[in-house]
């Protein structure tokens, strides 16, 4: 029997056409020299029933659909330069409704200083949303330039969105960090500015990032007590059933940037940004759990075409 897509799984397939194209060099992004630079482009697909939950407002499709490919420029270091809008949307949609989406593109665009330069519609039986984010970059920020001994660290406090996922209250501040999530542009280029070795986003889950990340030979050893996980957090997760790590590690949409760097680039750092563990020469991704002991961390995380 044939291989289905299902069989391999979004990450698969990526690293097909990364190995088959001469200019993609990370997942969804592609570098490409331009004049004395090189210019960054990256494509984010949206669907309605997979990426937006029901909850979310129009104005906050919109918004996102700028911020998951800007996240991708961050991630970069770019500077943004210009954003594409590909949207299809069903016929009786209602024009409010049609109004509302564009009015987040735009509030975000403005958001980023990134500006609407172009664009196609088309009809679909649910809202599409497919942004192109063109920036430009000296010295690419890379996944992989780490070095054993630089430390680990996050822009900010992750697993958020996971935990508001499965909330209600509107006016909790997890439900607004997973129905409005924001780039981390300024941070992006304040890492590539100031000696960090590699960085990626984190959209699928820390776990599944930290082994998109992972060379042969190096490992990561994360500390659960850095993670910084509040006692308000695991109230939340075990009044729901949920097990805190599983959110953490296994969920992602933070759109926070995890990145390497050497210790003593740490104080070049003006952004806020938590260190949550090492590069190793282990060859596993582990965690350091409270108690002490010590587990390997799967590789799991949110990817398309895979069943659950």
């Amino acid at each position: 029997m044939s291989l289905r897509v299902a069989d391999i799984g979004e990450k698969e397939l990526v690293k097909y056409i990364i190995a088959n194209s001469k200019e993609i060099t990370a997942d969804d992004t592609a570098v490409t020299q331009f004049s004395s630079t090189n210019l960054i482009s990256t494509c984010d697909m949206l669907i309605q029933s997979r990426h937006f939950p029901e909850n979310m407002s129009y104005f906050n499709m919109g918004f996102k659909a700028v911020t998951v490919n800007v996240s991708d420029l961050a991630a970069m270091g770019a500077e943004p330069l210009g954003f594409l809008l590909a949207i299809a949307i069903p016929k009786d949609l209602e024009l409010e409704s049609f109004k509302e989406i564009i009015d987040g593109v735009l509030s975000a665009c403005d958001y980023y200083s990134i500006p609407l330069i172009g664009g196609d519609t088309n009809e679909a039986s649910e809202i599409i949303i497919s942004g192109t984010a063109l920036g430009l970059c000296d010295e690419p920020l890379m996944m992989d330039n780490y070095s054993i001994g630089d430390v680990v660290a996050v822009t900010g406090d992750i697993g958020l969105a996971a935990l508001g996922f499965e909330l209600e209250d509107f006016n909790n501040i997890y439900v607004k960090k997973a129905l409005k999530p924001l780039a981390r542009i300024n941070e992006g280029i304040t890492l590539k500015n100031s000696g960090a070795t590699s960085a990626t986003d984190i959209t699928d889950g820390l776990a599944s990032e930290l082994y998109q990340i992972k060379k042969n030979s190096f490992g990561f050893m994360i500390y659960e007590e850095l993670l910084n996980i509040s006692d308000e957090y695991k109230q939340y997760c075990k009044n729901l059933g949920l097990n805190y790590l599983d959110l953490v590690f296994h969920v992602g949409e933070d759109f926070e940037l995890l990145f390497t760097i050497p210790k003593d680039k740490l104080k070049n750092l003006d952004i806020d940004y938590r260190v949550i563990g090492e590069v190793t020469d282990s060859d596993v991704v582990e965690l350091t759990l409270e108690n002490g002991f010590v587990e390997k961390i799967k590789n799991k995380g949110y990817e398309h075409y895979v069943s659950e």
